[in-house]
């Protein structure tokens, strides 16, 4: 489960969504800091200013005393209405002696140090701003408390730890839940265009209410498109069904006909031989239409009615028995690979068998004289696969798609008996049953594979 979790949370992060969501709440981040910021510095440039502002008129006031004395008198009064924690007086002579104030300011190795004059003197601490200025021969120093700007500091950093990070937490979270329902979205979006590739065209993008957004908006023209190609197809399907079907039965005529040409008396050996061949060609076209009614009828499932427990096993000994002579009349042969415990499928036991004869024929007409067909089943964990490999030319790898089409043949084999429609049958009886038809090279020759998932 955690690393089912971990795998989720990595493909979120990779999201599209996910990422605009996270730039999103940094640029918000970057913008509110930025305006906090900018608000302080204003803030606490307008209180330092008015503090500075405050001691520049009480030096000015102090400035208007005639004579030292009064200049003492007065700092003395002002001495004993404030608050030494607050505000700072201090007249000194020049030898260092204080001659009013309620406070010492004194110089050190590391700054200055005050203390509070009084029966006890008390050292102060804290921040102060100060103003000094040399008024009757004594050195006049004014200072005032930056507790104001220590508090705005702190209602700042305050402001900032529970109004802006919490926003911030909140606009992540709601950006992680939206890029999930986007997320949702667009792998709904992925799996129908994925179906929709692999032949599955009733695959829709499942639609939630009345929702108006882009990916909505994507998801329905996904869906239109899914349904016209789904309209188109399904007309091809059935106009090629009825082709095939309108056309069987006047060729079925011709046949029955060229049979009876056969039979006729006193018929020429020309002749004869004309009607034999226009015959066998006769049959070839019926066999045509017959494959291509029958793929139509597999594309459209009407055979999954008749669906039951295969053994894939018993299917592949028993086609294996019946072309063992064949084979050995062409000079091949026709060996055989089981599994020692069944290999049970659901499906139609005679669309596997004639599957898999449509397999071991192609192998047949393909590979040399001398050589062997190898036909074996085996199961790979859930999956069970079977097998024809044969020692003929094989197949291009450019070509191994094409030749899955309906009526497709190689160049070189337009010359060579068929339909074109062995390889197609295959591949509509296993696309029928959910399985794959996989061709590869089997250097040499061709290894065909039907694979069936559960």
């Amino acid at each position: 489960m955690p690393a089912d979790l971990l795998r989720r949370a990595r493909v979120l992060l990779r999201s599209s969504p996910m990422r605009q969501s996270l730039w999103l709440s940094l640029l918000f981040v970057a913008a509110s800091s930025l305006s906090l910021g900018i608000t302080y510095y204003v803030a606490h440039g307008a209180q330092r200013q008015a503090i500075e502002q405050s001691l520049t008129q009480d030096m000015a006031g102090f400035r208007a005393a005639p004579s030292a004395a009064a200049l003492a008198a007065l700092v003395n009064a002002e001495t004993r209405e404030t608050d030494p924690q607050r505000r700072l007086l201090s007249y000194r002579r020049p030898g260092g002696r204080v001659v009013a104030g309620n406070a010492a300011i004194m110089q050190q190795q590391a700054g200055f140090r005050v203390v509070a004059l009084g029966p006890e003197p008390v050292a102060i601490s804290g921040r102060f701003i100060s103003l000094s200025e040399y008024i009757h021969g004594g050195l006049l120093t004014v200072a005032q408390s930056a507790k104001p700007l220590d508090d705005l500091r702190q209602t700042f950093l305050w402001v900032f730890l529970f109004s802006l990070l919490p926003a911030t937490a909140l606009a992540m979270l709601g950006g992680v839940l939206l890029a999930r329902r986007s997320a949702r979205s667009l792998r709904g979006i992925e799996r129908t265009l994925s179906a929709l590739t692999s032949g599955d065209l009733g695959a829709r993008v499942p639609q939630a209410g009345q929702a108006q957004g882009d990916i909505t908006r994507i998801g329905r023209s996904v869906n239109r498109m899914a349904q016209a190609q789904q309209q188109a197809t399904e007309a091809l399907r059935q106009v090629s069904a009825d082709i095939a079907h309108d056309l069987k039965t006047p060729i079925q005529r011709v046949a029955v006909q060229l049979s009876r040409l056969q039979e006729m008396p006193d018929l020429p050996q020309e002749a004869q031989a004309l009607a034999d061949k226009a015959l066998e060609e006769t049959r070839g076209i019926t066999s045509t239409f017959q494959a291509l009614l029958q793929i139509a009828q597999l594309e459209d499932g009407t055979p999954r009615s008749r669906f039951e427990a295969v053994d894939l096993r018993e299917v592949a000994a028993t086609f294996a028995e019946i072309y063992e002579p064949a084979a050995e009349e062409q000079n091949r042969t026709l060996s055989l690979s089981l599994p020692e415990a069944p290999v049970s499928v659901t499906g139609d036991r005679a669309l596997l068998g004639q599957l898999l004869a449509n397999l071991i024929e192609n192998a047949l007409r393909h590979t040399p004289e001398g050589t062997g067909i190898s036909l074996s089943l085996r199961r790979d964990g859930a999956v069970a696969v079977l097998s024809v490999r044969d020692h003929g030319p094989g197949i291009p790898e450019a070509e191994h798609q094409k030749v899955l089409r309906r009526l497709y043949r190689l160049e070189r084999s337009r010359t060579t008996p068929g339909s074109g429609l062995g390889l197609s049958l295959v591949a509509a009886i296993a696309g029928l049953h959910g399985a794959e038809l996989r061709l590869s090279d089997a250097k040499p020759g061709l290894r065909a594979e039907v694979i069936f998932t559960p």
